[in-house]
């Protein structure tokens, strides 16, 4: 089984050749063609999308949510702030009204 990577033009903009899969010297089991229209290879999985492993995007992943963890809780911890200090704010208020000195009464 074989297939056929038809030509194409990769990122810098240079034509590459077409080829046949597996190619010669490579990977005997490579009988796929995968990849994009900008670059082409043989794999041995129809699914495949990268030539190469994935390592780095599992270490984006977890900076990641590192950092959108410590955001987590930086907005956490100001709502909480925010809450506490209203309440104190409320809390503290003096419950009688303040005399103004001048009776509203007749005498």
């Amino acid at each position: 089984m074989s297939a056929e990577c038809s030509s194409y033009l990769n990122a810098d903009k240079v034509l590459v050749s077409g080829f046949s899969c597996p190619r010669t010297g490579g990977d005997a089991r490579a009988v796929y063609c995968c990849g994009f229209q900008d670059v082409k290879y043989c794999c041995d999985d129809p699914h495949s999308f990268f030539p190469y492993e994935h390592s780095y995007m599992w270490w984006l992943s977890v900076g990641a949510l590192v950092g959108l963890s410590i955001a987590a809780v930086v907005l956490f911890a100001f709502i909480i702030t925010v809450c506490v200090l209203c309440y104190l704010f409320i809390s503290t208020k003096p419950r009688s009204k303040l005399d103004t000195g001048l009776s509203l009464q007749m005498a």
